[in-house]
């Protein structure tokens, strides 16, 4: 049993006819990067918004921080499907995301305007690892990549719907 946790996680070779798997691995790690900077963006802002909307935005922003969360999972486990380690060091995840701090405190329009610009930046990097994905014939990281564009891209849908009050 000792022996059992000592066991130091390491990447592998995988033979699945995937092309580029460390580039791959690259592209997942930073959208996981980025997926966990939003869940923790998304959720304090949650615990933080105010005024009329309140209601509307706290359970969208909780839908969508719960969806995000879950999500982290599955791309870590995809690197890891690949043959690659997932980030394991908060200054990894915080220095691969594009997700910003809002300087200041923010409205409730000015935080879901936020969130919906950092949803679509989120979109535009997993339609560029879906693209990197389908050149090196990785059809499981494309859909993944596909799937959770629409995740974003409907998210910053809903946010600007929401602005729009």
């Amino acid at each position: 049993m000792a022996d059992a946790l000592q066991v130091v996680p390491s990447a592998d070779d995988v033979s699945t006819g995937v092309q580029n798997t460390e580039a791959i691995a690259t592209g997942l790690a930073d959208v996981l990067s980025d997926t966990y900077c939003l869940v923790f963006k998304t959720h304090a802002y949650h615990w933080n918004v105010e005024g009329a909307l309140f209601y509307s935005v706290h359970n969208l922003t909780e839908e969508q921080y719960g969806n995000m969360f879950e999500a982290a999972d599955e791309l870590a486990e995809r690197i890891r499907a690949l043959g690659e380690l997932a980030p394991h060091a908060l200054k990894d995840v915080l220095g691969r995301s594009q997700v910003e701090d809002a300087s200041g405190a923010l409205s409730t329009a000015e935080m879901v305007e936020d969130l919906a610009g950092d949803h679509e930046r989120l979109a535009h990097r997993l339609h560029a690892l879906a693209e990197l994905a389908g050149d090196n014939r990785d059809i499981v990281t494309e859909d993944l990549a596909t799937a959770r564009s629409a995740f974003h891209e409907q998210a910053a849908w809903m946010l600007r719907a929401i602005s729009k009050s």
